[in-house]
């Protein structure tokens, strides 16, 4: 790359690893790094679940766009992880792709892969609190991927990131900036 990148916009699916990449890209290149969803909890004193359970998905998507919008304005180096929803939703798309000097990466990552991840943390992920098994999880996220790889393909790099190691991705990416 031979322009400047100022902030990486971090995609994908829930379990896809944005969070744990980003974390870990932020200290090898020393870029300030947000969680979008940690970010909305702090600023509205509520995790994500009370969130959606206490107003709805239509309330949180609308403030994921102000929060969204509100961190890709900020003058500094930065990741943001942004949740597996936030491309999908509003104009957060074309926030992210508009937002100057910034580079968006899809942490793409098939079923089995995420089913794997997720099984242990459903409890936790407003989204998929319904699901009973495995089975209904990777059905969940297969028709799911259907719906938002669209939004997710759009990223300016996609990767593969079922068979890489943390170290792995975090260099490959870090190459890049």
């Amino acid at each position: 790359m031979n322009k400047t990148i100022k902030t990486i916009f971090l995609t994908g699916y829930m379990g896809a690893g944005k969070t744990l990449i980003g974390k870990s890209l932020s200290k090898k290149i020393n870029y300030k790094f947000y969680d979008l969803d940690s970010y909305i909890e702090i600023k509205e004193g509520k995790k994500v679940s009370e969130i959606f359970n206490q107003k709805n998905e239509v309330y949180f998507r609308k403030i994921e766009n102000k929060y969204l919008d509100q961190l890709s304005s900020k003058n500094e180096k930065k990741i943001i992880s942004t949740g597996g929803g936030t491309p999908c939703f509003k104009n957060n798309l074309n926030l992210i792709q508009d937002t100057p000097d910034s580079l968006s990466i899809y942490l793409k990552a098939n079923v089995n892969t995420l089913v794997e991840r997720l099984k242990n943390s459903i409890t936790k992920r407003p989204l998929i609190l319904h699901l009973k098994n495995d089975q209904e999880l990777g059905d969940f996220i297969t028709k799911h991927l259907f719906e938002r790889s669209f939004y997710y393909e759009k990223s300016d790099i996609k990767i593969k990131t079922d068979d890489l190691e943390l170290s792995d991705i975090v260099k490959l990416i870090s190459e890049l900036v």
